[in-house]
């Protein structure tokens, strides 16, 4: 650690990240349609006005998770808001600060390790959401199988407002104490440096285990592909939930699935790098044949990889507490 700033770091908890922003797009069915489709969620209430009106909504809602995309800029507007930063020098928001802070400190790296949401009432077509954040927790420097750092937590409050919402930054700081507050995202950060020492390939981050995907993990430490099965409609759905989309139902249990699929659509990371990874780094959301998907990565060549392209599941051991499914082509 080059400098210790856990002083000034310490003023910025509490601290906006800067003032509050509005999403480019109202809550609108039609990005609601592409959401479920995507993901693979078959409940009715998110894109049939009948089948809402059945459990007492007003209209159709958009599914709770979708929550920050809502609030979202897009490219051009995120390169927009950024050279309106540079070209007033003199303004430096919190958010701004702590990372040059802790890129001074040393701690140059980052990943993300995890995010919560909480949501107080569903989001109808027409909405506007805006978004105000604020710098939540900085830690103490930690010791992590990454190397040395700190987390910070930053906590992003969403409100339904209208067209007075003001255009001005400052009025938009003041208005939105007064909006219909409607859900909360903490998102939490590691910016660290990684150890000299470290091995070449460090081991894999460690998913979060819950009672809800306990049995998914230890299926494929056993050598199967688990995915969970409604007992009460029969359907399936991953990544785990406690109580099923389609019919409510709290009951469930597992099937064992071939691994056979094929590739529904696909990234290729390049950056930001972790150590535990080597890149370009190819992840893909496979539409398994039982019909449901997952998320894995793709032991495959990244100029080879298409949509459509027929793939199988290889359980792979990677340490004695964590295995995980590699797709690689059904040729192979």
């Amino acid at each position: 650690m080059t400098q210790d700033h856990s002083h000034s770091l310490a003023e910025l908890v509490g601290q906006s990240t800067g003032p509050p922003w509005v999403g480019l797009d109202p809550v609108n069915e039609p990005m609601i349609r592409h959401w479920v489709e995507a993901m693979g969620d078959a409940n009715p209430i998110y894109v049939d006005a009948g089948a809402a009106l059945e459990v007492g909504l007003e209209s159709v809602i958009a599914p709770p998770t979708m929550l920050q995309a809502w609030s979202m800029v897009g490219l051009t507007g995120t390169l927009e808001r950024d050279s309106q930063r540079g070209q007033v020098k003199e303004i430096e928001h919190p958010n701004d600060r702590m990372m040059r802070l802790l890129d001074e400190e040393g701690f140059t790296s980052v990943v993300a390790t995890n995010c919560e949401q909480e949501y107080l009432r569903p989001l109808k077509p027409g909405e506007r959401i805006a978004v105000s954040s604020v710098i939540e927790t900085i830690s103490d420097v930690k010791k992590t199988g990454l190397g040395v750092g700190r987390f910070s937590t930053t906590r992003s409050d969403f409100y339904v407002v209208d067209d007075s919402f003001p255009e001005d930054p400052e009025g938009r700081t003041n208005a939105i104490t007064s909006a219909e507050h409607v859900g909360t995202m903490r998102f939490r950060i590691l910016k660290f440096a990684p150890g000299a020492q470290a091995p070449t390939m460090p081991p894999r981050p460690r998913p979060a285990i819950t009672q809800d995907n306990e049995y998914f993990y230890e299926g494929l430490k056993a050598g199967k592909l688990l995915i969970q099965h409604c007992t009460e409609c029969g359907t399936l759905r991953h990544p785990s939930l406690p109580g099923c989309g389609a019919c409510g139902s709290l009951e469930w249990d597992t099937v064992e699935s071939a691994g056979a699929g094929e590739i529904y659509s696909f990234v290729v990371v390049h950056y930001p790098q972790v150590p535990s990874f080597e890149y370009p780094l190819p992840i893909g959301l496979i539409a398994l044949d039982e019909g449901t998907r997952i998320v894995a990565n793709l032991d495959l060549d990244v100029d080879s990889i298409a949509i459509g392209m027929r793939v199988q599941a290889r359980i792979d051991k990677l340490d004695d507490e964590l295995s995980l499914p590699i797709f690689i082509s059904a040729a192979s």
